[in-house]
């Protein structure tokens, strides 16, 4: 079973390595939905696979790190491309949070990647 919490963040980039004259290469903004889900079976007891503030309390350093931030000058993401932005969420969360499945990383509201690790 999975159960999902979503996040939204206000974040500019600019992609350094795309051909020159790219649009992506300027600097820019995104509405980013970054959408963590976490699998397993519901607890006997408490009938959750974990709660949803559980979550939301291990996102929260990140979101904080990410949201109104230009990502280029957050350490790991100098070529912050929405593939790149969920691996490196994966790589914060996933010792924290081990039942993360899947992180998905939309930059528009037609455009994003999903991430299994």
């Amino acid at each position: 079973m999975d159960i999902y919490k979503e996040f939204y963040l206000e974040s500019a980039h600019w992609l350094p390595h795309v051909p020159d004259g790219h649009k992506c290469g300027n600097l820019h903004g995104h509405s980013f939905k970054v959408i963590l889900t976490v699998s397993g079976e519901p607890d006997s007891k408490m009938g959750w696979i974990v709660d949803f503030a559980d979550i939301k309390s291990v996102f929260q350093p990140l979101y904080d790190q990410l949201d109104h931030a230009c990502l280029n000058h957050i350490e790991g993401l100098d070529n912050p491309t929405s593939e790149n932005l969920a691996i490196w969420i994966w790589q914060k969360l996933k010792p924290e949070l081990n039942q993360l499945s899947q992180i998905e990383v939309c930059e528009t509201c037609t455009s994003g990647c999903i991430y299994r690790g």
